[in-house]
């Protein structure tokens, strides 16, 4: 993992509590990210998007975690990342991804890390997206 400051896409997030496997890129990224291992940034719509989809019924029915847990880990994030206020950007390839993109516009050093394929095939931000692979391996 690189000492560059990232952004840690929610899908990320997801997948690495959900994961089985510790060893797995994503649950890597979680772990370095409750560690305060490597430089992350977030906003505060970043965060509330991470704390939505966790309570997602669906969500929190395979990870059985309680809403006090998820806030725990919440609070550990929050508590290690970097808050940054996001810029209008142009528009992200997937308009639900624009927050993702405004933070980006932040600050020119920011890499998204993401599993999102249409995130990671934008040519315009080629070099700046990274999957959770690439970044553990970075």
């Amino acid at each position: 993992m690189s000492g560059q400051p990232v952004i840690v896409d929610t899908n990320v997030v997801v997948a690495g509590l959900l994961t089985g496997n510790d060893a797995s890129p994503v649950a890597r990224v979680l772990d370095g990210m409750l560690a305060g291992s490597f430089p992350f940034v977030v906003s505060e719509a970043l965060l509330a998007e991470y704390r939505t989809v966790l309570l997602r019924p669906a969500i929190r029915k395979l990870h059985a975690l309680t809403v006090a847990e998820v806030e725990i880990i919440l609070t550990d994030i929050a508590q290690n990342a970097i808050v940054l206020a996001p810029v209008a950007s142009p528009p992200a390839p997937d308009p639900g991804d624009q927050l993702l993109w405004d933070l980006l516009g932040a600050d020119p050093r920011l890499l998204l890390v993401t599993g999102d394929k249409p995130l990671l095939q934008d040519v315009a931000m080629q070099g700046r997206i990274l999957s959770a692979r690439d970044f553990v391996a970075f």
